[in-house]
């Protein structure tokens, strides 16, 4: 096979799924300019909203309480990576202990396995309660988002582990601690961070519902706006907006994972 062939294959993908996503636009910007006011004035084309917007300057609001739009992204963004980080360390420490002591599994796992079916946007009126509104109450709904689930799959990582590991630490003179940090965290990290990737849209969502409930800026109040004001073209804007964003974060984790977590078990 030749390079340019390997080369085709290797991008194929990259270029099919480009293609769909445009063939999607093209169709959308075809029945909805092409169709009847209500139907347009409900799901505006393309290039009406991104032309309403351009003429704006990008800029989300009213007068001198406009925002750019590149703000509310970062907003949304720092606020799903943070809850999202603080999750996934806070999962990987309650496992260990989970793994490492009886008394506590006995205690804590079935506090877990409570808690974890209820969902994220359930625990927005508690957040505010505790938090008020803000950015304290956003990362708090990610966190809730993927924590339980996390520490379940990660213990279950651990659990499955070939005896073959602990016997060899064993062998080496390794204590508890020395054995969980050299031996075990390794070989869970990998499993681990696929479980957060794939629990991330859940997070995002939550997140999104978060900012919808008072933020003045980020993604979901983009869409607040948008209701407030019935402005469709400022609501399809930010669904646009959310979906490239969200494809954006997800193709970051699926970096994250293929090149600094490369190792498998």
């Amino acid at each position: 096979m030749s390079q340019s062939d390997t080369g085709v294959q290797r991008y194929l993908p990259v270029m099919v799924g480009t293609a769909s996503v445009a063939c999607l636009v093209l169709i959308w910007e075809f029945c909805a300019g092409n169709s009847d006011s209500s139907l347009a004035a409900v799901l505006p084309p393309p290039s009406h909203f991104l032309a309403e917007i351009a003429q704006s300057d990008f800029r989300i609001g009213l007068g001198s309480q406009s925002t750019p739009v590149s703000q509310s992204v970062l907003a949304t963004f720092i606020r799903v990576f943070s809850g999202l980080f603080i999750a996934f360390i806070a999962a990987i420490l309650t496992a260990m202990l989970l793994s490492l002591s009886k008394v506590v599994n006995w205690v804590v796992s079935p506090l877990i396995y409570l808690l974890s079916p209820i969902a994220p946007i359930a625990w927005i009126p508690t957040a505010i309660t505790l938090f008020g509104i803000g950015n304290l109450t956003a990362v708090f709904i990610v966190f809730m988002g993927v924590f339980f689930i996390l520490t379940i799959g990660t213990l279950a990582e651990i659990r499955r582990l070939p005896e073959e590991f602990h016997i060899i630490a064993d062998d080496l003179g390794a204590g508890p601690w020395q054995r969980w940090l050299w031996v075990v965290l390794p070989a869970i990290l990998p499993g681990a961070f696929t479980l957060l990737r794939t629990n991330f849209i859940a997070a995002w969502m939550a997140v999104l519902v978060a900012e919808m409930v008072g933020l003045h800026d980020g993604m979901g109040a983009i869409i607040m706006m948008g209701r407030n004001l019935f402005n469709n073209d400022l609501i399809m804007f930010g669904m646009v907006i959310i979906g490239l964003s969200g494809f954006v974060v997800d193709r970051i984790l699926a970096f994250i994972g293929k090149h600094l977590l490369w190792w498998r078990v």
